[in-house]
C-alpha cells in the first residue's frame, strides 16, 4: 500500500504524509454519498448552477495559494499552476452556465402518441485521477457531474493529497451538501471494493493503460459504467507550407510544456523531407534554450519531472533507444546531481527511432521528443497510426485539402490544426484505441454518466 506522500521534486523533501484510510472509513463515506444522493439528485439546477459558481469564486480567491500546492507536490512552474487553477474555475463556470441546456428533455418524432428521452443521474461516482493536472483533471469530472446530479467519491493520485484536500475545502465551503463530493485516501487495492460496491454505478479513471486495464476489468465484471481518459503518443505532423515560426513554437509548448507529462502532449514529430533540415534548424535551438529551473519562479518554463520515480523511468526507456541504435539530438536526462528523491531532467530530442526499437510504440510521458522524417503525406499518415494509441494529433499546413484528408485518416480522437493540443471548456476530450473510451468535457461530458430514460406515451 503505497503513503499518500508529499516529496517536493525540486529539493526531494518530504513534505507531509498522511494516513490511507481504513476499509471502515471507505464503507462510512461510500454511504455517505449514497445518502446524499437521495437528495441532491432531486435540487433544481438552479441551485446547483450558484454552488457551483461559488465554487469557481473559491478556486479564484484561493488561485495562489492552491496553484503554490501543484508547485510543491508535483514541480509544476507556479505560472502554468496559476493557469491551471484558473482554467479550473472556468471549466466550472462554464459547466454551470451551460449544463440546463444539455440536461433538456428531447422529443422523438412517433407514428402515434408521444416521446421523449428525459436525462436524469445515475447515483454515486467514483474517480481515480492523477497528478500531472491536479485540479483539471477533477473538475472536468466534478463539474458536469454534479451539475447532472450525480455525487461522487474522488480518489487522488497518492503525491497530491495536499490538492485533494484543498478541492474538498473549497466544495464545502461552497455550500455544497456534505457527502455529495468526497475525498478518500484509498489505495489501489480498496478501489477494487469501491467499484464492487452495488452503492457505486459508475467509474472514471483518467491514469495509465496498465491502470485502464485494471478498472475496466473489475468495472466490467461488475457491469459498471466506465469512461477511461488514458495515455498517448500523439503525432505531431508538420506539412511542407506550414508557418514555420508557428510550427517550432507550438512543437516547443506542445511537447515540453509541463515538463512532457501530458497525455495529449506532442510525442513523435513527424517532418516533411522538403522542411525537414528549416524546421530542424530553428527547432534544435530552440530545445537546447530550455533550462529546467526553480519551479516557485515566475519565468520558469519548466520545472523538475513530477517525482524521482517518474524520471529514472523516463531515462531507462532514453538509454533503452539509445542501446538498440537512437541518434541523440539534444542531449539531456536525469542529472547526475539529483538526489535519491530529486527529479531533474534536462530536454532531449531522439532520431533514427525505427520500428524494432521498444520505445517506437511506448509513451515518453516527459520531455523527450522523438523527430522523423517523412516524404510522403501517407507515409506520415502510416507512421503516425503505427502505434496502439490514438488520443490526439497535431497538424501543421496551410492546405485546406490537406487538412481534411489528414484529419480522416488519423486514427485519434481528437485533431488540431496548427496549434498544440491543448484542451478547452467546450469541446470533448478522449480518444480510442488504448487511450481509452468515453468524453469528458464539453456537452459530451455531460452525457457519460447520465440515464436516457424514455418516455413513451401510445395513449
Amino acid at each position: 500500500m503505497r503513503p499518500y506522500q508529499v516529496t517536493n521534486p525540486a529539493t526531494g523533501q518530504v513534505v507531509q504524509t498522511f494516513d490511507n484510510a481504513t476499509n471502515e472509513q471507505l464503507q462510512s463515506t461510500i454511504e455517505f454519498a449514497h445518502n446524499a444522493y437521495q437528495s441532491w439528485k432531486d435540487t433544481t439546477l438552479a441551485e446547483r448552477k450558484r454552488l457551483l459558481l461559488a465554487i469557481a469564486d473559491g478556486y479564484k480567491q484561493n488561485q495562489q495559494k492552491l496553484a503554490e500546492i501543484v508547485t510543491e507536490e508535483m514541480g509544476k512552474p507556479i505560472r502554468a499552476a496559476m493557469g491551471e487553477v484558473g482554467f479550473a474555475a472556468h471549466i466550472i463556470k462554464y459547466y454551470a452556465n451551460n449544463a440546463e441546456k444539455m440536461l433538456f428533455d428531447e422529443k422523438i418524432e412517433v407514428g402515434s402518441g408521444s416521446a421523449k428521452i428525459i436525462k436524469r443521474p445515475l447515483g454515486v461516482l467514483y474517480s481515480i485521477m492523477p497528478w500531472n493536472y491536479p485540479h483539471y483533471q477533477v473538475v472536468r469530472f466534478l463539474a458536469p457531474n454534479l451539475m447532472a446530479g450525480n455525487t461522487m467519491i474522488l480518489k487522488h493520485a497518492e503525491q497530491c493529497p495536499k490538492t485533494a484536500l484543498a478541492i474538498e475545502e473549497i466544495v464545502l465551503a461552497a455550500g455544497v451538501p456534505k457527502g455529495v463530493y468526497n475525498n478518500i485516501f484509498a489505495s489501489i487495492e480498496q478501489s477494487a471494493n469501491i467499484i464492487n460496491d452495488s452503492r457505486i454505478q459508475g467509474v472514471s479513471l483518467t491514469g495509465s493503460e496498465r491502470a485502464g486495464a485494471s478498472v475496466a476489468a473489475t468495472a466490467g465484471a461488475a457491469l459498471k459504467k466506465v469512461v477511461l481518459e488514458l495515455g498517448g503518443s500523439d503525432p505531431y505532423i508538420v506539412m511542407p507550407d506550414a508557418n514555420l515560426e508557428d510550427a517550432v513554437k507550438y512543437a516547443i509548448s506542445g511537447r515540453y510544456g509541463n515538463c512532457g507529462q501530458a497525455c495529449n502532449a506532442a510525442k513523435r514529430f513527424i517532418i516533411m523531407a522538403d522542411i525537414y533540415d528549416a524546421f530542424m534548424d530553428k527547432f534544435i535551438p530552440a530545445v537546447k534554450a530550455i533550462t529546467p529551473t526553480d519551479p516557485k519562479l515566475n519565468d520558469t518554463f519548466m520545472g523538475p519531472m513530477s517525482s524521482n520515480l517518474a524520471a529514472k523511468g523516463l531515462q531507462q526507456q532514453v538509454d533503452s533507444a539509445i542501446n538498440q541504435g537512437a541518434t541523440v539530438l539534444v542531449n539531456g536526462g536525469m542529472r547526475a546531481d539529483n538526489s535519491d528523491t530529486t527529479a531533474w531532467f534536462d530536454p532531449m530530442v531522439l532520431t533514427d527511432v525505427t520500428a524494432d526499437m521498444d520505445i517506437y510504440r511506448q509513451e515518453l510521458f516527459g520531455p523527450v521528443a522523438v523527430v522523423h522524417k517523412v516524404n510522403t503525406i501517407d507515409e506520415a499518415v502510416a507512421l503516425a497510426n503505427d502505434v496502439p494509441y490514438g488520443l490526439g494529433a497535431s497538424i501543421h499546413t496551410t492546405n485546406q485539402d490537406t487538412i481534411d484528408y489528414l484529419s480522416e485518416k488519423l486514427e485519434v480522437g481528437m485533431v488540431t490544426i496548427n496549434a498544440d493540443s491543448a484542451s478547452e471548456a467546450e469541446t470533448p476530450f478522449g480518444g480510442v484505441k488504448i487511450s481509452g473510451f468515453g468524453r469528458e468535457l464539453g456537452e459530451l461530458g455531460i452525457g457519460e454518466f447520465l440515464n436516457y430514460k424514455l418516455i413513451r406515451d401510445k395513449s
